[in-house]
């Protein structure tokens, strides 16, 4: 199993950031730390490192995106955008490498369209892909509680984008919004701005695979904990009896019968 967190945490260089990021990595065992928005300068990236007892660390061109990985997983970098950090990884638990798009999408609509593109082009190799992170935008109305109506309009773009990449979501368990924008009770509006997607040959070597959102502490955004299952060969078939069978008139006739 390979475990990864992706969280927007608006500011890393808090002790409170930083010991919760410690805390999550010693529980989960974790191989790969993507932070969003770090909102501090880069040349704190490998204090950050040491801190959280990485082995690599690097950081997209401005800085929005930092990904740390430990020595089980090499990596080799794709694309390092503004909006995205695309790796392909190989993992000893998986006989196939793999490839991640850890996503930082710009707030306005028009500036999300490079973006778009580039995961058009990723979408054509055949590898399993997952997109992972803070895509800006939702895909129905269901993810968006609290302020005015929302207008679908504004995902029709996102939505289109998801369909020509062959995507999938992933769901999740736990809150179904991911960011909050932190405000009184009235004027208080909820997203599912991050979430998790692949391929179909992601499904194929890894379907199990899950995400979870973890509680939003230190930040209007919720963590996003990824676990990668490797396809399992053996499959364990459980016998399954229901007591209330044998008050069924036919059940003996039925069991004799057979």
């Amino acid at each position: 199993m390979i475990k990864t967190i992706c969280w927007n945490a608006r500011s890393i260089n808090t002790q409170s950031s930083l010991e919760r990021l410690q805390t999550l990595k010693k529980m989960h065992q974790l191989s790969m730390i993507a932070i969003l928005e770090p909102f501090v300068d880069i040349s704190h990236l490998n204090n950050v490192r040491i801190h959280l007892q990485m082995d690599h660390a690097v950081s997209n061109p401005n800085g929005k995106i930092w990904l740390l990985w430990s020595n089980d997983i090499t990596g080799n970098i794709h694309e390092n955008g503004e909006q995205h950090f695309t790796c392909e990884f190989k993992h000893s638990d998986l006989n196939e490498s793999f490839m991640v798009s850890f996503i930082y999408a710009k707030c306005k609509e028009h500036m999300r369209r490079p973006l778009w593109d580039k995961l058009l082009h990723f979408a054509n190799r055949d590898i399993p892909w997952c997109t992972i992170g803070d895509f800006n935008v939702i895909t129905n109305t269901e993810e968006k509680t609290g302020g005015i109506p929302y207008n679908m309009n504004k995902s029709i773009e996102f939505i289109s984008v998801i369909e020509a990449c062959g995507l999938i979501d992933l769901g999740y368990t736990g809150i179904p919004f991911t960011w909050c924008n932190q405000r009184a009770a009235q004027a208080r509006v909820w997203k599912r701005l991050d979430r998790a997607m692949v391929n179909d040959k992601w499904l194929e070597v890894m379907p199990q695979t899950t995400v979870e959102h973890l509680s939003s502490v230190g930040s209007d955004h919720t963590p996003l904990l990824l676990e990668m299952i490797r396809k399992s060969d053996r499959h364990i078939k459980y016998f399954k009896f229901l007591h209330c069978w044998v008050d069924n008139d036919s059940f003996m006739e039925t069991v004799q019968n057979c």
